[in-house]
């Protein structure tokens, strides 16, 4: 009997994992000028995901520009203002007239290729919601191996217990020392003297400083590169997974004060549905 059942258990784990393989899903397709950039959305973010299918499927995207363009940073675009923009107007603040709430995952983070929400600042904003159309794709830069304990540092903590530690007047002398070797110049002494002290802070402050970083997100940050300041504070829904350079040439356009692309950069996008089975074999792809 438990044999028998053990075998119908293996034969139920083989079927339902073969049903999730044969699940669809939908391809992205952004078309521009300089290439064309594939890139799925994660499930995992599924308000998201539903939004950007649906406006997609509507051509909602079609004609738009990439409106604002960072050389080591990101491309932005999904502006509808941009449609008919004249030369020089500035662009960033049209949308659908809705946002959406925040889904942010640890899983997903600002590698080169993420497919991110842009949104309005945290003052007017403090539920970090994403606009209902502005995305942004990833540039970003690669990081030394050497810089890459940065990555396990809140820097925003640190630096309200870097304050807490300076208020103490029992830290005088270590104020001085400080001050001595900002004033000497040496950036990389005063940063490893900073970090340096991170123990004490979370024991004299109580502020939890450091923090668990995935050694696929260090890897990926030393790599392909990426903008991990940009972690925990929008929500990463998609990547690209075909067209990096794409984004390359993108971002390396000639641009005015607004980070506005001289020449203008528009894009069509398009979703097809397709088994994931396919998507693995012609984008090697691996689903989790």
């Amino acid at each position: 009997m438990n044999k028998l059942f053990s075998i119908l258990s293996l034969s139920t784990v083989i079927l339902f994992g073969s049903c999730a393989q044969d699940k669809n899903d939908y391809v992205v397709t952004i078309k521009t000028n300089y290439g064309d950039m594939t890139a799925l959305l994660y499930d995992e973010t599924p308000k998201h995901k539903e939004n950007f299918i649906k406006l997609a499927k509507e051509h909602y995207f079609d004609s738009m520009l990439f409106h604002r363009v960072i050389q080591g940073f990101m491309i932005q675009g999904g502006d509808p203002n941009s449609k008919k923009a004249k030369p020089g107007e500035s662009l960033g603040t049209g949308g659908p007239g809705y946002t959406i709430p925040a889904e942010f995952n640890p899983k997903f983070f600002h590698e080169k290729g993420a497919f991110s929400a842009a949104r309005m600042g945290d003052q007017v904003n403090p539920g970090k919601e994403s606009s209902g159309s502005q995305f942004y794709i990833v540039q970003g830069t690669v990081m030394p191996a050497a810089d890459a304990e940065d990555l396990k540092i809140d820097q925003m903590k640190l630096n309200q217990g870097f304050q807490q530690l300076m208020q103490n007047p029992a830290n005088k002398p270590l104020i001085d020392s400080l001050n001595q070797l900002y004033m000497s110049g040496d950036v990389e002494a005063y940063k490893k003297k900073i970090y340096s002290l991170v123990p004490r802070i979370e024991k004299e402050t109580g502020t939890k400083v450091t923090k668990e970083v995935s050694p696929e997100k260090i890897k990926a940050y030393t790599t392909v590169g990426g903008a991990g300041h940009l972690d925990g504070e929008y929500t990463v829904f998609g990547r690209v997974i075909k067209g990096l350079e794409v984004i390359d040439k993108i971002a390396a356009q000639p641009r005015d004060g607004g980070d506005r692309p001289l020449e203008d950069v528009r894009m069509m996008v398009t979703v097809e549905e397709m088994s994931r089975k396919k998507i693995s074999k012609l984008y090697g792809y691996v689903y989790p």
